[in-house]
């Protein structure tokens, strides 16, 4: 399990001495639909779960899995982190091996309000960071050296602003259960949103790299340019990219608009790789998703969908959320090859070009 890097031009990933290129294909993990993985992982049970949903998904031909780390889960107070979920950090990395699927560790998540301890709630936005850094530095210092993560994401969609009315103060709505948005400020005071993110950036970066190097970094974002077509991205400004080594967006195209969402992701073409860090057929059919794929391929570096902690043969018998999924499972499985080959057509005529052109 060679490490992946960026190439040298920035454009795309690789792997090994031969820059081999090496296209991100995978899963959200986070268990069973409607529940934490990291709720019971510590027992026999919760683990041999685990152990079998990396099975099905390797399975399913894919070489990555983003998995959603708690913040609950890893930091006892504002300043200990939890040497016990640390341990089975580590466990978690031999077990990715084994089935050769790289880690997308995904942090300080908060996704159940009744998990978030109440001194966590009631930190200032500096104590918050303070924290967060801390998060950062604990999971740097388990995994450094180790090649079998693929990437550090900060945190999933964070944004910045106040709360709506009655709402949360730090996290967002609510969405089956779960709250998947995160502030990490509520107010500008005079900041820039873009310096705002940057300082932010900075701060979890540098706990990072005091332990890991070589690790990739990088934040996975709602990319708004989706919502408003002039919208620009925050937390991949001039000022962050130093320290973000690609860009992560979550998108789920939508029937009808299929062409505006491709060209809504040139907002995110930046001069890295470009993951699509979220993607499924919720609001559109899995053929308009094939469409959107292919269309977005030139543009995109890396695809990872969702795992909802159960077979395709289990959701065509009734598993949560349901029989299309298994659909989905088929195609999913099939499509990486695909994707691979036209990388490869595309890459003996970028050869040719160049060979002519000398």
């Amino acid at each position: 399990m060679p490490r992946v890097r960026v190439s040298s031009d920035g454009n795309s990933f690789v792997v090994g001495e031969s820059d081999q290129p090496f296209i991100p294909w995978g899963f959200n993990y986070v268990g069973r639909h409607g529940h934490l993985a990291e709720d019971n992982w510590t027992t026999t049970e919760g683990w041999q779960r685990i152990e079998k949903d990396f099975a099905a998904m390797q399975a399913l031909n894919v070489n990555v899995v983003r998995w959603h780390m708690q913040l609950p889960t890893f930091m006892q107070t504002a300043t200990q982190p939890n040497k016990r979920s640390l341990a089975q950090l580590r466990k978690l990395l031999v077990l990715a091996r084994k089935y050769h699927l790289y880690l997308d560790l995904t942090g300080l998540n908060c996704f159940r309000l009744t998990d978030l301890p109440p001194w966590y709630n009631d930190q200032t936005e500096q104590e918050r960071w303070k924290t967060q850094a801390i998060f950062w530095d604990a999971i740097a210092n388990t995994c450094q050296s180790n090649t079998i993560v693929f990437c550090y994401d900060l945190m999933n969609e964070p944004v910045i602003g106040k709360p709506k009315k009655d709402g949360h103060k730090w996290l967002g709505g609510e969405l089956g259960g779960f709250h998947f948005v995160q502030r990490i400020s509520l107010r500008g005071d005079g900041r820039k949103a873009t310096d705002i993110a940057a300082d932010w950036v900075d701060t979890l970066v540098q706990s990072i790299r005091r332990h890991d190097q070589e690790t990739l970094t990088t934040v996975g974002v709602i990319p708004w340019s989706f919502v408003w077509p002039n919208a620009k991205p925050v937390f991949y400004s001039q000022k962050t990219r130093n320290r973000l080594d690609f860009v992560s967006i979550h998108v789920y195209p939508t029937s009808g608009r299929l062409e505006k969402d491709v060209q809504a992701l040139a907002a995110y073409r930046l001069g890295q790789p470009v993951v699509l860090e979220e993607l499924f057929p919720i609001n559109c059919s899995v053929e308009e998703l094939d469409q959107f794929i292919d269309t977005s391929q030139e543009n995109i570096d890396g695809w990872i969908a969702h795992y909802f902690g159960y077979s395709a043969k289990e959701h065509r018998a009734g598993a949560s959320p349901g029989p299309l999924v298994a659909g989905f499972f088929d195609y999913w499985q099939t499509k990486r090859s695909k994707v691979e080959q036209n990388l490869s057509r595309q890459t003996i005529k970028i050869l040719n070009d160049t060979e002519y052109k000398k």
